[in-house]
């Protein structure tokens, strides 16, 4: 009987004693869980921290070693990760409907950009599930910016602007049939109708005709024999036309004519390519229809030319000039790009942009002149 509680204290000291090891083991593991708080480039493996693998790749295994990188390996073609990753495989490259093209194609870093084919577009800010086709202009509005693969067509109504021509078209019309208007029209009427009214436009097309062939006739005449005297200059008003609508017509044509044979003055740059740079923004005065013969004349190839045709105007001017200097290196010249207008006959936006440059002080006059 006095062995019975002492065989007790033994078993109960016994299990007390083994019980106690994995309580307290289990609660180590969980402190040391809590504990752990890795930096935004690593990840938790375990107990430890590792480094994140690079982008281009994926993580094959962990590390062993706190603050170290496991086994990495290479993404398959096309396939992904663009940041640093704990990914155990790529992610697949996206592939572009038929309705798109590949703007950028696909890398082990960088996922394929998708852009609309030529006359179509997609919102940037929604979701591009299939591409939207431009829109026209109507026959009152004119383009103000061409569609591209992030906009839509821009347009403007076209402004009403009377001259000459449509005047005595108008007058002449509203004249000779305000009395038809007046009566009940039969098909026999509205067919005479239209029949008088072509008579009359061919009518004032032909005395247009006649008006500036008179005055190209007046100019050479009077380049060829230099200046006239007054009394020639009587004859010749008396001679044509005895209106000075027609004398007015052939003075501004000489005038304009003698603008066109005036040497063009060069510029020198004050701050070199510097100086050049700071000028593409007058370039965006080319008239659209023209852009790309100008950059022909500038040797640009028509491949890359086309390659910029998804941006914005502005930014199209920008870029492609920035190439041409790139591959023209220290020769290139602004006297270049306004020699390049000149040869198709756009002395006005040449002029243009030749006066922002002197108004600025990018530029200054030289002596002489090309």
């Amino acid at each position: 009987m006095n062995r019975f509680p002492f065989v007790i204290s033994i078993l109960i000291g016994l299990f007390a004693s083994t019980a106690s090891f994995p309580w307290a083991d289990l609660d180590l593991y969980i402190r040391t869980q809590r504990e752990v708080r890795c930096k935004d480039e690593e990840y938790r493996s375990g107990n430890i921290c590792c480094l994140k693998c690079p982008a281009g790749t994926h993580l094959k295994s962990a590390c062993t070693t706190p603050g170290e990188v496991g086994q990495c390996e290479e993404c398959e073609d096309g396939t992904h990760t663009q940041h640093a990753n704990d990914f155990t495989r790529c992610s697949r490259c996206t592939l572009c409907r038929s309705d798109q093209v590949i703007f950028r194609p696909c890398s082990h870093t960088q996922d394929a950009e998708c852009h609309c084919k030529a006359g179509g577009f997609c919102d940037p800010e929604e979701a591009c599930e299939t591409c939207i086709k431009c829109s026209s202009c109507e026959k009152d509005k004119e383009v103000v910016r061409n569609c591209t693969a992030t906009s839509n067509t821009e347009c403007k109504e076209i402004p009403t602007q009377s001259n000459s021509s449509s005047g005595i078209v108008e007058g002449a019309a509203a004249s000779t049939l305000a009395p038809l208007s007046l009566q009940t029209r039969t098909p026999n009427t509205t067919h005479t109708y239209h029949l008088f009214t072509c008579a009359i436009a061919i009518i004032v097309s032909v005395l247009v005709l006649g008006i500036v062939g008179a005055c190209i006739f007046c100019c050479m005449k009077k380049r060829a024999r230099g200046s006239v005297g007054n009394e020639s200059k009587a004859e010749l008003h008396v001679q044509d036309g005895r209106n000075e609508q027609t004398q007015r017509g052939c003075s501004g044509l000489t005038f304009a004519q003698s603008l066109e044979d005036e040497p063009f003055p060069e510029l020198i740059p004050v701050n070199g390519v510097d100086s050049l740079r700071k000028c593409f923004e007058y370039f965006e005065e080319v008239d659209i229809d023209y852009y790309k013969r100008f950059f022909r004349e500038l040797d640009l190839h028509g491949n890359v030319i086309r390659s910029k045709d998804q941006l914005t105007y502005e930014d199209r001017i920008h870029e492609l000039l920035n190439i041409w200097v790139e591959k023209e290196g220290k020769d290139a010249s602004l006297n270049d790009l306004l020699k390049a207008l000149l040869k198709f006959d756009q002395r006005r936006t040449a002029e243009t942009i030749k006066e922002k440059a002197l108004e600025n002080g990018h530029y200054v006059l030289a002596s002489k002149s090309f």
